[in-house]
């Protein structure tokens, strides 16, 4: 009966459109035995403590939690945590383990003490016999909770580690050895890329995948669910073309190119078509010719990275190279790059040294990396938001926990104004205000350029402030615990994944009692960001463990937002004459309302990518399969010498070793199959880019994808094998066998990793259709 009524709530949630209602019943009912077993607990030594997680874990391998597991779990993990932390799990952090350890996405809010739900879980699991990978946002984040968890492990008897990206190759096995390892969902992936390229099993540093425990889930998830990570090896410097960034400075909007309303795309208009030919030397008809359409193309990402990428918007130029920003969380992204042509085009823009440009040998989104773990489990503050697409792309539901304390937090309407510039007035008055009566106050803006054009503005009456965003985020831990002292004012970023709460009073403590006298923290925003769950992330930071505090956002009918999403304002909506503020409730529904399209954009962005890149991954599958049979297996050897008896038995005299005979034949095959995976990438990359070209003939773009890479990549195996089999045949035998670099078989002697920054403009049909009507405008 309790598995129907299930399966019906299940049902009627969808039907009603209400995620994130897992129900809760079934954990609640547990946390009495879970408190009943705390004093038969305490009395037991730490070895005595450390047995019975040893006896649970092996009552426990490979089965399911029940009930009883569960409870058990649980006890001895709050009891650890109150031995090695000082902290008794409360029991909001209990139902959050459960709710990990039954594989689901709990929303806990800011400061209700995720990291140790998270580790209970991951110990639970570990106490199952499974490897578990704990996957955080950043290196920082992965270092510190490993390390800060520790003894509650050892207590239980789980071992710990965590992978940094200096370790080298035995640093890392040993660390994916232990029964938990943290990491950065990038660093994990890039471990991940480096195995399928191994050309002996001993060279492997990852175990086959069993449990993620994803921390800040939506943001890993879904924010950067599509962002592609790459290893390339090393052919040469990238071609940025000077001449061509040089004419494509010198154009002027509007005269020599235009752009969409939505920033995402940009062309040349007829006086800008003629002052690029006159400038490289061609007729204007020539510039569209078949024979210059490396330079024309060169000329359209030339114009990409001057005319629609914004310096300390979209990018820092810090120690002479350029360093994209992480929309979403406002931090420099780590090892992110554009695509080779656009990243090549920016530095050329911004005149400094051209990073190396590399082929692709292989890549992963960070989506198919999390699918492939049988059991995937995550936390997160804001979960609801997203619980559609967890559900749509994971088959995850979220569970909200509530918090151990009501939340008391004020959240005030927004503020809504005309323009921008007076919309930055009133922030300033809001602030000079609040910071006259003592409280401390967080300032979250959009990007680089406005948290520090509003520090500059603060500073000139006299307003002091510490300013955190991508140029200094290496103090970010620092900056932020320190953000709720008594009169402090803090302007960031994007405060998504920063990992680090706001205590009142500051890390000591000092001046809490008198702040929270004076009403806690007050957070502004300086405009809606482009997901309600962005706001709901900043508002978060006040009100932590049952503060008090208040959170405010303001916000213009010309903010990027409004403009991009939803720019056809309702006539009658009129501001004050004196301040430009708007009580209209009309403005707040056009507000609330753009940011619902941008979500519905970025949501389809997901699904587009997703179509296509679900087909290269299931080919991917299937190679690495006959990969490892070939990596694991004396297949190489047995197809060489069916194909050339001769030549291999010339081979075989020549080693006289079978399991040398077997590595080099293996290292010739496997080179193949990487090379022409390879070669398979860069293709559906150009069928990709050409293939929405057909939607203008009412041809399906995904249909034709799928027609033009399944074909090619049947060819692969059989291709590798003969190739493989002409190596042999042509190669001159030395004593030592095949010298593989003379026959061609070498490798990339760099590689080195990094993401993609996926496409930042428009979707690529849209793009097609732009083009064309560019193309139209200029005839």
């Amino acid at each position: 009966m309790a598995a129907l009524i299930s399966r019906v709530g299940k049902k009627l949630r969808r039907i009603i459109q209400r995620p994130g209602s897992v129900e809760l019943t079934r954990y609640e009912a547990l946390l009495p035995a879970v408190g009943k077993l705390e004093p038969e607990l305490e009395k037991l030594s730490d070895e005595e403590l450390t047995e019975r997680a040893g006896k649970l874990r092996e009552k426990l391998k490979n089965t399911a939690f029940g009930d009883e597991q569960l409870i058990e779990v649980c006890a001895l993990g709050r009891e650890a945590a109150r031995r090695a932390l000082g902290e008794r799990a409360f029991d909001v952090q209990v139902l959050g383990t459960m709710g990990l350890l039954t594989k689901h996405v709990v929303q806990m809010e800011t400061g209700e003490g995720k990291t140790l739900a998270g580790a209970l879980a991951a110990a639970g699991y570990a106490l199952r016999g499974k490897r578990v990978h704990v996957v955080t946002v950043n290196d920082y984040l992965a270092r510190r909770d490993a390390e800060w968890m520790g003894p509650v492990y050892a207590l239980l008897g789980v071992s710990v580690g965590w992978v940094q990206p200096g370790d080298s190759r035995e640093e890392r096995r040993e660390a994916y050895a232990k029964d938990v390892t943290y990491g950065a969902v990038a660093e994990i992936g890039f471990d991940v890329l480096r195995d399928r390229l191994v050309t002996k099993v001993d060279d492997l540093a990852q175990p086959d995948p069993e449990v993620a425990i994803v921390d800040e889930a939506d943001s890993v998830l879904v924010d950067e669910a599509r962002v592609p990570l790459v290893m390339a090896g090393s052919i040469d410097r990238s071609d940025a073309d000077e001449e061509v960034a040089k004419i494509v400075r010198r154009l002027r909007l509007n005269l020599h190119y235009e752009t969409d309303s939505e920033g995402r795309n940009a062309w040349l208009t007829d006086a800008g078509s003629s002052v690029v030919a006159k400038s490289l030397g061609l007729e204007v008809d020539d510039l569209f010719n078949e024979q210059a359409s490396d330079r024309l193309a060169a000329v359209n990402v030339a114009l990409h990275a001057h005319a629609l990428l914004t310096r300390d918007v979209d990018y820092l130029v810090r120690d002479g190279k350029v360093q994209l920003i992480n929309a979403a969380r406002g931090r420099v992204a780590e090892l992110q790059r554009w695509p080779d042509g656009l990243q090549a085009a920016v530095e050329a823009k911004e005149q400094v040294a051209a990073t190396d440009r590399g082929e692709i040998l292989d890549s992963i989104t960070v989506q198919a990396l999390l699918a492939r773990y049988p059991e995937v489990a995550g936390m997160t503050g804001t979960a609801v938001a997203v619980a559609e697409q967890l559900r749509e792309f994971y088959e995850l539901e979220v569970a909200v926990i509530p918090p151990n304390t009501p939340n008391i937090r004020e959240d005030l309407e927004d503020r809504v104004f005309a323009s921008p510039s007076q919309k930055l007035r009133a922030i300033e008055e809001e602030i000079r205000t609040v910071h006259e009566t003592g409280r401390p106050i967080l300032v979250g803006t959009q990007d680089v350029a406005e948290s520090e054009e509003l520090a500059e503005k603060l500073a000139k009456v006299d307003l002091e402030c510490v300013v955190l965003n991508a140029r200094n985020d290496a103090e970010e831990a620092a900056i932020i615990a320190e953000a709720g002292k008594k009169g402090a004012v803090t302007v960031s970023t994007q405060m998504a994944g920063r990992g680090t709460d706001i205590r009142l009073g500051g890390t000591d403590g000092a001046s809490r009692e008198e702040v929270v006298e004076l009403g806690g923290l007050h957070v502004i925003g300086t405009a809606r960001y482009p997901s309600s769950r962005l706001d709901g992330q900043l508002r978060g930071r006040s009100g932590r463990q049952g503060d008090p505090g208040s959170a405010i956002f303001f916000a213009s009918l010309n903010d990027e937002l409004v403009l991009s999403n939803a720019p056809d304002v309702p006539e009658g909506i009129t501001a004050d004459e004196e301040t430009g503020e708007i009580t209209d409730p009309a403005a707040l529904r056009q507000l609330n309302h753009a940011q619902r399209v941008a979500e519905g954009v970025d949501l389809e962005i997901h699904r587009n990518t997703w179509r296509y890149t679900r087909l290269i991954e299931r080919q991917r599958r299937d190679l690495l399969v006959h990969r490892d049979k070939v990596l694991r297996t004396a297949y190489a050897a047995e197809a060489l010498e069916k194909a050339h008896p001769e030549k291999f038995g010339e081979l075989k005299e020549k080693l006289d070793d079978q399991d040398k005979l077997e590595q080099m034949c293996r290292e010739v095959l496997l080179f193949h199959i990487d090379q022409l995976w390879s070669d398979h990438l860069a293709y559906l990359t150009d069928v990709r880019e050409s293939i929405h070209l057909r939607a203008l003939a009412r041809e399906t773009p995904l249909d034709e994808f799928h027609r033009a890479a399944i074909p090619e990549f049947h060819k692969i195996i059989g291709e590798a094998d003969s190739r493989a089999a002409k190596t042999l045949e042509e190669a001159e035998l030395t004593d030592e066998g095949i010298d593989l670099g003379d026959a061609g078989v070498r490798r990339a002697n760099t590689t080195w990793t990094y993401l993609v920054h996926d496409n930042p403009f428009d979707s690529d049909f849209e793009q097609t259709i732009k083009k064309v009507r560019s193309m139209i405008k200029r005839k």
